[in-house]
């Protein structure tokens, strides 16, 4: 099976795309929300839906120089598009934020590629869901080749607090310790 969970429109498009071209059926298990699709940061442009092709692991386009960044957060989902928003808000420049499109099977190559890219940064996966949920116990059990730390709620026995406000706070939280630790 494949399991993903996309953040751009194009890299949909091309996921539903391979998924159909491949000599072989496999299932297929997305994990987006259809909220993220209205989120403007997910629209794509004309070009990525005609030349492009389904990218597994999308690097920071805003860094110019790897050696700059200091802290590498990994994260899968719509919790790209809350941290990209803080970075930009504080004007963080030292600090990459990788996306994982797809989840299994595990892009180990790409993800070690970067890992070597960003050879002086301390790595970080960053997830919404509490941490014996999500994908944090599959990377850790999976991905030995990098060492990283894990951010994310409180493990717990559900998905969610079930009050707004805490939630937002909790999501608050999430992102300020990503960029502060």
């Amino acid at each position: 099976m494949v399991v993903t969970n996309v953040t751009t429109a194009a890299n949909l498009f091309h996921l539903l795309r391979r998924q159909l071209k491949w000599p072989f059926r496999k299932p297929l298990i997305n994990f987006s929300p259809k909220a993220i699709l209205r989120h403007p940061g997910t629209y794509s442009e004309k070009s990525a839906f005609i030349n492009g092709a389904f990218k597994e692991v999308i690097d920071d386009a805003s860094v110019t120089q790897a050696g700059d960044i200091n802290k590498v957060l990994f994260c899968s989902g719509k919790v790209y598009y809350d941290l990209q928003e803080y970075k930009q808000k504080n004007n963080i420049s030292d600090v990459a934020i990788v996306r994982v499109e797809q989840l299994y099977p595990l892009p180990a190559v790409q993800l070690e590629d970067l890992y070597k890219k960003y050879s002086k940064s301390t790595w970080f996966w960053v997830q919404e869901e509490p941490l014996n949920m999500g994908a944090a116990s599959f990377l850790q059990m999976n991905l030995k080749s990098i060492n990283f730390g894990m951010i994310g709620r409180q493990p717990s026995a559900a998905t969610a607090t079930g009050h707004s406000k805490v939630h937002a706070q909790e999501q608050a939280e999430i992102i300020e310790t990503a960029f502060d630790i």
